[in-house]
């Protein structure tokens, strides 16, 4: 991950297949929910607010077609990567605090898993309400990184009971119950309606589940990397002596929000 064209902004600079494999199997049946959450439909023009490599902007373009689908994202390589996997769409390289659309051209816009990785979630989600026609939907989501449900929280419970001190993904913004709501009534959203959305996956073997987490992706990977071989060894013991015998399922959940502008 590098900041350097964005300070302070979390930017995933690694390759969109690496991505893919540590959270795709997680975004990708969440978008589908997310979409329907949001409710867009023919003919409306969406913005896909932190598009990483495409889970949500594919189910964008099969419900609007490529010329109803706009995306964002910080990251070089995601931009890139939906060139190739969209080239009809418009996709820019930019950050939700500073959306570089006009006012009011959009009929909704969504972030799916971006808020807490925003530097001013307020900031960003006024500006996707700013970006969205009056009475438009913005929809936002965030796993249960608090309240442990997420798909990263096997990994985080193995890592603290390693090293206790070991800073996790509970304290960003959106995370724990009740705080995307807040975040969206200071940024001046209507209508706020919280729900959660939950999705299962299955993994075949214990190291189709461990091994995303070597590719250095997110702040999860960011942790696994900096681990001299020993330590690492010893969280992917940790870690296979807390999941269940394989093949097994993760149930994840994320807290979603539906608003207007």
């Amino acid at each position: 991950m590098s900041g350097t064209a964005y300070p302070g902004v979390m930017i995933f600079e690694v390759a969109a297949h690496s991505y893919a494999r540590f959270m795709g199997r997680f975004s990708d049946p969440l978008a589908v929910q997310f979409v329907q959450l949001a409710g867009v439909r023919d003919g409306q023009r969406v913005l896909d607010v932190g598009c990483g490599p495409g889970a949500l902007t594919a189910q964008l373009v099969q419900r609007l077609g490529s010329r109803g689908v706009s995306a964002v994202d910080p990251s070089r390589s995601f931009v890139a990567a939906i060139h190739d996997r969209f080239p009809d769409i418009a996709v820019q390289r930019g950050i939700a605090e500073q959306l570089p659309f006009a006012d009011r051209v959009f009929d909704a816009a969504l972030a799916q898993l971006v808020v807490h990785f925003m530097t001013n979630p307020v900031t960003g989600l006024a500006e996707m309400a700013r970006v969205t026609r009056p009475g438009g939907v913005v929809c936002a989501c965030v796993w249960d990184h608090a309240g442990g449900t997420s798909p990263l929280s096997p990994f985080w419970r193995a890592v603290h009971d390693l090293d206790p001190r070991a800073p996790d993904e509970a304290g960003r913004p959106g995370a724990r119950e009740g705080q995307l709501e807040d975040l969206c009534a200071a940024a001046g959203l209507k209508h706020i309606e919280p729900g959660t959305l939950t999705v299962e996956v299955e993994f075949a073997t214990f190291t189709d589940w461990w091994e995303p987490f070597t590719l250095g992706v997110g702040p999860a990977g960011a942790y696994v990397s900096q681990l001299s071989q020993a330590a690492r060894e010893d969280l992917r013991i940790r870690c296979a002596q807390l999941l269940p015998p394989a093949p097994f399922q993760i149930s994840a959940s994320a807290w979603s929000v539906r608003a207007s502008s």
